[in-house]
């Protein structure tokens, strides 16, 4: 099967493409679909993180978990929304924590992260679709033994990239990490139940830029227009 992928993650990704998993994934997604089940985001954006980020240009990595199950919200980017589209409330809680790390002001109408996933911030869900409606409901059926390859080969093949790890869910993805030559930032998750437990005053947006500059990297312009 041809996945439509970009081309440097497609050659980073090949072996996975043709494992038994991946076959299954697309199956299911198959079955769903002449079901009639609506899933989000649409085909075109499932592999969207890989298609603004590609692989030589990884810097920093957010992980999430589900894509948004509402009309509209999700097009493959953890976090976040097309244009028009209301950021979320985890989304919000990000905006705060900028403005404060950074004392620069963000957009309340605006949640497309894409000019951050530009710059090298790649922007991975566990699972890259979802059942109108149903968080969660496709976890289980194989996208996490592909996106934990696709943190894995980031390790394997890169050095000096900042993993941003909010949450008990993206924390566990650690152990795919080399640290001794990649950096780990963790955090409370930025939802409202979890925000002041932790992710407000994390400055991880000041320090993943500082990370950078001092590798020699371009630091990441976090203010979206």
């Amino acid at each position: 099967m041809d996945v439509q992928i970009e081309a440097s993650w497609k050659e980073e990704l090949k072996q996975e493409f043709t494992k038994a998993y991946f076959q299954q994934i697309v199956a299911f997604l198959k079955t769903e679909k002449m079901q009639g089940k609506t899933i989000y985001p649409p085909g075109s954006l499932i592999f969207n993180a890989f298609t603004q980020t590609p692989f030589d240009q990884v810097k920093v990595v957010i992980i999430g978990q589900d894509p948004y199950h509402g009309p509209g919200q999700a097009h493959g980017l953890s976090f976040s929304v097309p244009d028009g589209i209301q950021p979320p409330p985890s989304l919000v809680n990000i905006y705060k924590e900028i403005e404060s790390d950074m004392g620069v002001g963000m957009p309340a109408q605006q949640g497309n992260l894409s000019k951050w996933a530009q710059q090298g911030v790649l922007l991975l869900n566990a699972f890259l679709t979802v059942r109108a409606n149903e968080a969660a409901s496709h976890s289980k059926i194989g996208w996490e033994n592909f996106t934990n390859a696709v943190i894995q080969k980031i390790s394997d093949n890169k050095k000096g990239v900042v993993f941003l790890l909010w949450g008990k869910f993206a924390q566990e993805k650690q152990r795919l990490i080399d640290e001794t030559k990649h950096h780990v930032l963790k955090a409370a998750h930025p939802s409202p139940l979890s925000a002041y437990n932790g992710f407000f005053g994390c400055k991880h947006f000041s320090k993943t830029n500082e990370l950078l500059l001092n590798q020699g990297y371009d630091p990441i312009d976090w203010k979206l227009p």
